[in-house]
């Protein structure tokens, strides 16, 4: 019987992406209603939050907080609510966005424009390895950027 050596663990892991948003309950219509993340757990305002120094926000805001999952994914979304103090446009170009592979698109798309969001023209997505699918970008209530794509059934 040969030892052998416990799984070489990854320098880095990813944990979850996050948002800042202006209204934490318009932006779950929208993460939780037309995406379907579920809420792991919800927090109000912390005065001592680690997110004000990194995020540099004021004191004098409020913050909330939300982490999201999906099947299988837990907290690998989550929202920073910053009331109180207004909060600036995300400048163009837009510098960072999620990519979500979804079952639906048209189903998403819908929603979102159901929502008032913007859903930009879908385009063709191809990928090197020969893959041919759907992509398309929307932003949230809050300027953030959230790609989706599909790749139909049958194609590995």
């Amino acid at each position: 019987m040969s030892e052998t050596s416990p799984p070489k663990k990854a320098p880095v892991r990813f944990q979850r992406g996050n948002f800042v948003v202006a209204d934490l309950d318009r932006a779950l219509t929208f993460y939780e209603g037309v995406l379907g993340f579920e809420i792991e757990y919800r927090l109000g305002d912390n005065p001592d939050s680690y997110s004000r120094p990194v995020f540099d926000i004021s004191a004098k805001a409020k913050l909330g907080f939300v982490t999201l999952n999906l099947p299988g994914q837990r907290r690998v979304m989550a929202l920073t609510e910053i009331k109180g103090i207004p909060l600036e446009p995300v400048p163009h170009p837009r510098r960072n966005a999620i990519v979500l592979e979804t079952q639906d698109p048209d189903a998403v798309m819908a929603g979102a424009r159901a929502l008032g969001l913007t859903v930009y023209k879908e385009e063709v997505l191809k990928t090197p390895d020969g893959r041919v699918g759907r992509e398309i970008g929307i932003v949230d209530f809050d300027d953030n950027l959230i790609v989706i794509y599909n790749f139909p059934e049958g194609i590995a």
